[in-house]
């Protein structure tokens, strides 16, 4: 949670008035770089949304999150819904970097609520072949922004004459907007 990438998408989110509630997976707060089950995952998900309900009844809520974080909220969605109004992915983590797949997406279609993708168009772990026609499916449930030349952490190349703080400010803006709208 004290990643530079989420410390700055909190800041940002706040200056756009979107209050942000970060936590850490278990194995994080341990220092195990070997993620958590996905029962453990998922109770910190549902943790960190009962948290975020105490702090600010009656506030709606959007759950989500960076991969791993995004895809277990989603799983924790699809087993038992959280209540929240949406779920925004920051890099949905469709497949492993080198083998492309969308099993991981499955339980994406017993998510009940709205669900944003901020996915780069070069993220490694996300196969646009795979990605755009799984929106797609999902329907009108689904909205996909895509980041042209953004990889999974949302970093551009410098040829593309963009910096990694406008990546941000796009994704931001696109999440306010889309979050606007429920």
């Amino acid at each position: 949670m004290t990643h530079a990438f989420m410390e700055a998408v909190a800041g940002d989110l706040g200056v756009r008035g979107v209050a942000t509630l970060r936590y850490q997976f278990p194995y994080m707060e341990q220092g195990s770089k070997r993620p958590d089950t996905p029962k453990v995952a998922h109770s910190a998900v549902r943790a960190a949304v009962a948290k975020a309900r105490a702090m600010l009844p009656g506030l709606p809520l959007i759950a989500g999150g960076k991969s791993f974080g995004g895809r277990m909220t989603s799983q924790a969605e699809a087993l038992e819904p959280l209540g929240v109004k949406g779920l925004a992915f920051f890099g949905f983590p469709l497949h492993a970097a080198g083998t492309p797949s969308d099993e991981r997406a499955a339980h994406l279609f017993d998510v009940r609520v709205r669900m944003l993708f901020l996915q780069g168009t070069r993220d490694a772990l996300a196969d646009m072949s795979l990605l755009k026609p799984l929106v797609k499916k999902l329907g009108k449930s689904a909205t996909l922004h895509l980041v042209e030349n953004a990889d999974h952490s949302f970093h551009v190349p410098a040829r593309s004459g963009r910096r990694d703080d406008d990546v941000r400010r796009e994704i931001l803006d696109a999440f306010a907007a889309w979050a606007g709208k429920l």
